[in-house]
């Protein structure tokens, strides 16, 4: 049985996938944001709609939010919300965007929510209670062979600027195929055992923190491309199903 934070946490989502169908390939003004990155109006409208629904039922827990940022972080339990993950694909009339939902509590990730409106897709996990995916439930492949995994990449650029460009090139001939799928798409993938790695070297927590629960409750390893634990402060991703995690760390680090 779902937990009342997950219950409230799905509602969220599902609230701001009906604001986002709304604006989505209506023309939206897009203005920057002082780091460069695109913001429009569903943006901000999908986060109140999260933000008043988990405040109803939460109103003593923290609140990071992509637009309106940090609130009462020193609380033990703690939202971690990017309302719109994908703003240059959703601008772009590109439906590969996404609403992602996390919990963390004294540190630790234990709920996620991505909710995919333009896909139809919708996946949850809480720790201890696996994972699931339009309501199946979510398991990660058995592939233990690099010559029949399939790796997706994300976001890329200071990976193409280290020593571990070349070492990823070393990779890619071992594979059994490679692939970009990005953004939510290649971790559904995963947590659903369509494929076995997701390697990226550019991403913020907001991005990754619902995923993370998802793929580790449906048996895979989240980690950082340095094999260190996903926190706060965490810029890249080495994602898989657990049995390759070494091989391809090891491969891009050596």
């Amino acid at each position: 049985m779902a937990s009342k934070e997950l219950t409230a946490a799905l509602e969220a989502a599902q609230a701001a996938a009906a604001v986002i169908r709304g604006f989505y390939r209506q023309g939206v003004a897009v203005r920057l944001k002082a780091d460069a990155s695109p913001v429009t109006q569903a943006d901000e409208a999908a986060e109140e709609a999260i933000r008043a629904r988990l405040a109803r039922d939460f109103p003593g827990y923290g609140f990071y939010g992509e637009e309106s940022g940090r609130h009462a972080m020193g609380a033990e339990s703690v939202w971690l919300v990017d309302p719109l993950d994908g703003t240059k694909s959703f601008v772009r009339d590109t439906p590969y965007f996404s609403t992602q939902i996390a919990l963390m509590r004294a540190g630790q990730l234990v709920l996620g929510v991505s909710c995919a409106p333009l896909c139809d897709e919708l996946a949850w996990a809480e720790a201890g209670g696996g994972a699931f995916l339009n309501g199946a439930r979510a398991q990660v492949s058995g592939v233990t062979e690099l010559g029949r995994a399939i790796v997706s990449t994300g976001n890329l650029t200071s990976l193409a600027r280290s020593a571990r460009w070349a070492r990823l090139g070393e990779l890619i001939p071992r594979l059994g195929r490679i692939r970009g799928y990005g953004d939510f798409v290649h971790y559904h993938l995963l947590a659903r055992g369509a494929l076995e790695v997701v390697i990226e070297s550019d991403v913020g927590i907001l991005d990754i923190a619902a995923l993370t629960v998802i793929v580790r409750e449906a048996g895979g390893t989240f980690t950082d491309l340095d094999n260190a634990a996903v926190g706060m402060h965490t810029t890249s991703v080495l994602a898989s199903n657990a049995h390759l995690h070494n091989a391809v760390h090891a491969a891009l680090t050596r």
